[in-house]
């Protein structure tokens, strides 16, 4: 299973997200996130290897360069986080810790 595989906890974190692809906005659900990645709802996930850019709706606003690591047909897609600025960083950061009480 992909549980043995995760670097760092994953929690639950329900937000709305945006995903700016090839010039495209597409809006989604993030279900879950980690301090490398996140699992995104969408009817219409992308595909394995597809970088695009999420725009978390959140009080500090995030937006991260992503990478999709996988697909599950008709639920969404697991994505990795790649190139994080210090301040997206330091806010997820701040996020998580909330999360991990």
């Amino acid at each position: 299973s992909g549980e043995e595989r995760r670097r760092y906890p994953r929690y639950g974190f329900q937000a709305d997200v945006d995903i700016e692809f090839e010039g495209k906005a597409l809006r989604a659900f993030l279900t879950d996130i980690s301090a490398d990645g996140m699992f995104v709802v969408a009817a219409n996930p992308l595909w394995v290897g597809a970088v695009f850019i999420a725009r978390l709706h959140i009080a500090d606003a995030l937006r991260i360069n992503c990478v999709v690591k996988r697909v599950m047909v008709g639920r969404g897609m697991g994505v990795e986080f790649k190139e994080l600025s210090a301040q997206d960083r330091d806010s997820l950061d701040k996020i998580l810790a909330g999360l991990a009480v």
